[in-house]
This record gives C-alpha cells, sequence and structure tokens, in this order.
C-alpha cells in the first residue's frame, strides 16, 4: 500500500507512485441511464452523445444544482465518480497526495478534501501542482509554470524568498484550453476534407467522434517529407485521406498562441525569468518556437510533479493541524537533486537541435572518455517519445496505414530502397540501444550496422539527407 499522487489537472488526471505514472483520465464523464463512464471511455463518445457528455465538472466544481434530469446533482458528484473510478483502475487504497491547479478555490479545495475522505483512499497533503513542478528546477528569483487544462492555459508566477520557492500569482487563460485546440484543429481538418476528398466528417457524430478520436494521432505521424500530415478516416463506404501542411496548422494555431505568449510576457516583468513550460502544453504544433523570445524556456517531463511530491513528501503531508494547501517549499533540497546544468535539455534544443546542441558530446558512450549519459526521449520531426514508457521504439519505413494511424510508439519514415522495418529503439540495464540488425544505419554521420548503445545527443539516419533521429533528455 504505497503512497500515490494524484495530480488534478483535468485535461489529464494522473496517478502515479514510487514506479511512476499509473494511469491517466481525462476529465470527460458520459451518463447513460443509470450508468456513467468515466475517463478516456467517455472522451471517446462524447460527440455521439454531446447532452449526456460532461468535461467542466472539474474545472467548475461545485454542489450548485444541475437540472438535466439524469440523476447528477451537481458537478461535485461527478467528480466523485471520477475519484471512485481512479481509484479502482488504479489500485488506490491507502494515502494520497492531491497536487492540485493554483485556481482551484478554497471552496473547491474543500469539496475535493469531503469527496476524498468518502473515497477507498486517505488524503494525506495537498499542494500547488505548478510549485512541485518548479521545484527541483528553480534557479532563478523568478520562475514562470505554464500548463493547459481541458477549457484554459493556467499560468503560475513563482519567486524564491527566504530560502523557499512560493507562488506569487496564478493568471487563467480561458479559450486556449486542450479542448478549443481540438475544436480549431478539427475545424481546420474538416476544411482539408471537404476541400480535398468532397466529404464532410462533421456531416454525422459517428465520423465527428472519429476525426476527434483520431486527431492527436495524425499529430504525432507525418507523410514522410516532414511538411506534411496524413489526415485518414474510414467509413463504411470509403477511406478519406487528406493532407495538411505543418505550416497551416501552426499558422491556424497562431492567434491562440499569440494570446498566450502576451500573458506569459506579462508575468515576465524580471530580467532573468526561467519559463518552464508542461510536456502537455509543449506538445501543441509549433508553440514552443513562439516563446523564445521570452528568455529561458524548459520542458518538463511528464513526470515531474509526481516525483517532486514523493521527493517533498514530508514537507506536504500534513500534521495534527489538519490538511492545508502548500504553497511554499524549501529549494535547497532541490537544487541538491537538480541535474548537472551539461545534462538539461533547453526547449531551444529540442525544437532546432542541429544548431544549438553542438555542446553535446556526440556518441560519448563510443567515445569511452565521456561518462554516459543517458537519453530519455527520441526526437523525431516535432515529436518526442519517452523511451521508458515504451517497451521499445519501432522505427518503420512507409508502413500501411489502412485507416487508422500508426502506433503511438513507433517512428515513421517514408524512404526509398529500403526495407519496411529499419530497427527499433530499447532500454535494457539502464541504458539505451539501437539494433537496425543487418541494416546499416548513419551514427553521427558514421557508417555502422546492428546494435549500438545510444547517448545524448546522439543522431540517427538512413541516408546522407533523410531527416535525423535525436537522442534528448526532456527535464
Amino acid at each position: 500500500m504505497s503512497l500515490k499522487v494524484i495530480e488534478l489537472n483535468d485535461s489529464a488526471i494522473t496517478v502515479g507512485d514510487e514506479t511512476g505514472i499509473i494511469i491517466r483520465s481525462p476529465g470527460f464523464a458520459l451518463a447513460t441511464g443509470n450508468s456513467m463512464e468515466l475517463g478516456e471511455a467517455a472522451e471517446q463518445q462524447a460527440r455521439l452523445q454531446p447532452t449526456n457528455s460532461y468535461n467542466k465538472y472539474w474545472h467548475e466544481l461545485s454542489m450548485e444544482p444541475l437540472s438535466h434530469g439524469n440523476g447528477i446533482r451537481h458537478f461535485a458528484d461527478i467528480a466523485y465518480a471520477h475519484l471512485l473510478h481512479l481509484a479502482k483502475i488504479g489500485e488506490i487504497d491507502a494515502d494520497v497526495i492531491f497536487a492540485v491547479p493554483g485556481n482551484f478555490t478554497r471552496q473547491q479545495l474543500a469539496i475535493l478534501l469531503g469527496l476524498s475522505k468518502q473515497s477507498p483512499f486517505t488524503p494525506v497533503g495537498v499542494v500547488d501542482s505548478a510549485l512541485v513542478a518548479a521545484i527541483a528546477k528553480a534557479r532563478s528569483s523568478s520562475v514562470i509554470y505554464a500548463d493547459i487544462q481541458l477549457h484554459q492555459v493556467l499560468l503560475t508566477k513563482l519567486v524564491i524568498q527566504d530560502g523557499q520557492l512560493k507562488s506569487e500569482s496564478v493568471i487563467q487563460v480561458p479559450g486556449v484550453g486542450n479542448q478549443n485546440f481540438m475544436d480549431s484543429m478539427m475545424q481546420l481538418a474538416t476544411g482539408l476534407f471537404i476541400q480535398q476528398c468532397r466529404f464532410n466528417p462533421q456531416h454525422d457524430a459517428e465520423s465527428e467522434q472519429q476525426l476527434y478520436n483520431e486527431l492527436p494521432n495524425w499529430l504525432k505521424q507525418d507523410d514522410g517529407n516532414q511538411n506534411s500530415l496524413l489526415l485518414e478516416l474510414k467509413t463504411s463506404s470509403a477511406v478519406h485521406t487528406a493532407k495538411m501542411p505543418r505550416e497551416s496548422l501552426i499558422n491556424h494555431l497562431g492567434g491562440y498562441y499569440q494570446k498566450i505568449h502576451k500573458q506569459i510576457a506579462a508575468l515576465a516583468t524580471e530580467k532573468d525569468t526561467d519559463l518552464l513550460v508542461s510536456s502537455a502544453m509543449a506538445a501543441l504544433p509549433g508553440l514552443i518556437n513562439t516563446l523564445g523570445d521570452l528568455g529561458s524556456v524548459q520542458i518538463l517531463h511528464p513526470q515531474t510533479i509526481n516525483t517532486a511530491c514523493l521527493d517533498y513528501r514530508e514537507h506536504i503531508i500534513s500534521g495534527a493541524d489538519g490538511i492545508h494547501l502548500v504553497s511554499a517549499l524549501p529549494v535547497t533540497a532541490g537544487l541538491e537533486k537538480s541535474t548537472d546544468a551539461a545534462s538539461e535539455t533547453s526547449a531551444s534544443a529540442t525544437t532546432a537541435p542541429r544548431e544549438s546542441e553542438t555542446e553535446v558530446p556526440e556518441n560519448a558512450a563510443a567515445a569511452g572518455s565521456a561518462t554516459y549519459v543517458m537519453p530519455t526521449h527520441a526526437l523525431f520531426a516535432d515529436r518526442a517519445i519517452c523511451i521508458a514508457a515504451a517497451d521499445c521504439i519501432e522505427i518503420k519505413n512507409k508502413p500501411q496505414l489502412n485507416g487508422a494511424a500508426a502506433p503511438l510508439d513507433s517512428i515513421v519514415l517514408s524512404l526509398s530502397d529500403l526495407p519496411g522495418a529499419l530497427g527499433r529503439i530499447t532500454l535494457v540495464d539502464d541504458a539505451v540501444w539501437f539494433d537496425s540488425g543487418s541494416l546499416e544505419f548513419l551514427l553521427n554521420e558514421t557508417p555502422v550496422r546492428g546494435r549500438q548503445k545510444l547517448s545524448l545527443g546522439d543522431r540517427i539516419t538512413f541516408t546522407e539527407n533523410s531527416e535525423e533521429i535525436r537522442l534528448i533528455q526532456l527535464v
């Protein structure tokens, strides 16, 4: 019965423990008759039954009466059902630390704790999500943490005072949440399907839901030339395919990005302000490139909050005086635990590696003279795949999608005169390896074949002009 951490971000509520993230569950509920589906199952049916779908019960958590006539009294009822759902699928039956967004009100915190005390687990502490996201990386006197929820972006400014990192202010940026981006990208995709295929995927609920479900996968794929996304929907009568130029996608989202940039700039008044961006927010196509003028930008690892809550449990778990929101933590321990600056990966390194990662030694493990630095992600195009989260990362060449996106834990190239399977990246015995079998490939422009150990900064290509796979580290 280990201590668990629940991060309440309705875009993807996470449950984790010492082993890492156990489950992710988006803040969706679907009421059907006397039953209720929650999380991903509810999200993937929300467009089919919009009047029975709920996705604001965490964002607007309250006990204000609802008049939908389906047995749900208020949003707190749905939130409680979601907590029970998390307890079941996450096997939570002991102590829990909650990491909550800084915009939660006292009343919402009171409701959360009241619901939790009726659940199978025991709440023992509540901490500001932004605080634990930033604590291990706080090196400047001023830090901004940017995260995205279902219906808004949340910006938190933190400052170091008297040896503690403290939450100073919170800005909610409405209208730029995950659902806003999804709606906008669906509109763009629909226009392209109409233009290129004479097919309107939003004409009926079934194809609209399929469009919604497939969109996140499309954003992680490409058509081989890195300039367009290949969109494919399969109906009972045909397979419809359209291309979405990356430039058009980024330009389409530009208005949202300007709104986010403006609010961050308003917070970043100090000269040496660090900007920390959640992995979910950094995944928005082209967003990080728009933030480069705001100073030092770091993309946080998806497990940062979970790890920090466990590392700082003695400061978060409440004592005899009862549970209270922790909004300040000592920075000394965090600085001692922080990684060496040489192994940090900034957003500029992630988005423009060819120019800004020259300080990373190429194939350090092979050189033998440098300490082995293990990468955490494989970067291809604008997508970083977590190596530890995948059993292996398959490198494929022109797969046949047959109406569905290629698996998420794969990298897809389009190269002539090469086989369909190019190799795989695996994590074995605390080291990252790439195995191409008998196929020759280029490791840092040097021809090699077979099983090769990979270090931070290594680059894999298959021809002189093909796009590279780069091994990076996200903090």
